[in-house]
């Protein structure tokens, strides 16, 4: 019970980490639990690399600021997300799904439901907002100890083919040992996505990382020990509400939606 209590109270670190190091021990003890995931015939078609190094972090975090400010700026992140995005407590809580945008810098507050159209993109141009968002990606990133960069080996990883779906599959159930494993060790995590967003940024990434012909990288995560409190960034989200299970899960056919128990 105490594995599952652990599992439904898994979070994303969306704030800021301790400047602490993560110790060896502790990195040690993640990579053990993504290796303990299950893969198609044991083939583990993972790979990590672990960054600490003080100039790879800042390089990152350049990437994923200006990433993010190019994405803000050229309106693709809402264009792209938008479907996700619910704007009240009573949409979330009947959509039960997406991430209510709860947190917002003072001039945008009026302006909640058009941020995300054309008139609200322009008025975030004008007052900086893109650059603002950028530069909090870019700090968020800069003061993490830790990155842990993703990878599968492309003798197994063959998209199009079972063995990628297998390959992804397999990753994925790593990362979910890794990401239930870090609120025990009193530490977050979260992905790095903006690079991924932008191909140039995503090669550059590759490069820094040295990452092999043989290697395809999936994925970068920061990591970190959580502070005592938790500072919000400029715009941020909640997204603890999940579908009740007559909205995901079904019984013998799809036709019939699995009842709610009685509370």
């Amino acid at each position: 019970m105490e594995l599952i209590e652990g599992m439904l109270a898994r979070r994303t670190t969306n704030g800021p980490f301790r400047p602490d190091p993560v110790s060896r021990e502790h990195q040690h003890a993640l990579m053990r639990v993504a290796q303990a995931a299950p893969s198609h015939f044991n083939s583990q078609p993972w790979r990590f690399v672990l960054v600490e190094h003080p100039d790879t972090i800042a390089r990152v975090a350049q990437l994923s600021g200006d990433s993010m400010t190019e994405l803000i700026e050229a309106g693709v992140f809402f264009e792209r997300y938008r479907r996700y995005f619910r704007f009240s407590a009573q949409e979330m809580d009947e959509r039960r799904d997406g991430i209510h945008i709860d947190h917002l810098p003072g001039p945008l507050r009026p302006f909640t439901r058009q941020i995300f159209s054309d008139a609200g993109l322009k008025l975030m141009r004008q007052l900086g907002v893109p650059k603002k968002l950028g530069e909090d990606n870019r700090r968020l990133v800069a003061g993490s100890p830790l990155l842990l960069a993703a990878l599968l080996d492309k003798t197994e990883y063959r998209p199009g083919e079972l063995s990628g779906f297998y390959s992804v599959f397999g990753l994925g159930a790593a990362i979910e040992n890794i990401w239930n494993a870090v609120g025990v060790l009193g530490m977050g995590i979260q992905f790095i996505s903006t690079p991924m967003e932008i191909p140039r940024q995503w090669q550059a990434m590759q490069q820094l990382l040295r990452v092999p012909d043989g290697l395809e990288l999936m994925a970068v995560y920061r990591l970190g020990y959580l502070p005592d409190d938790h500072a919000r960034p400029s715009i941020d989200w909640s997204s603890r509400h999940r579908k009740r299970l007559e909205q995901f899960v079904f019984r013998e056919t799809c036709d019939v939606p699995e009842a709610e128990p009685a509370p």
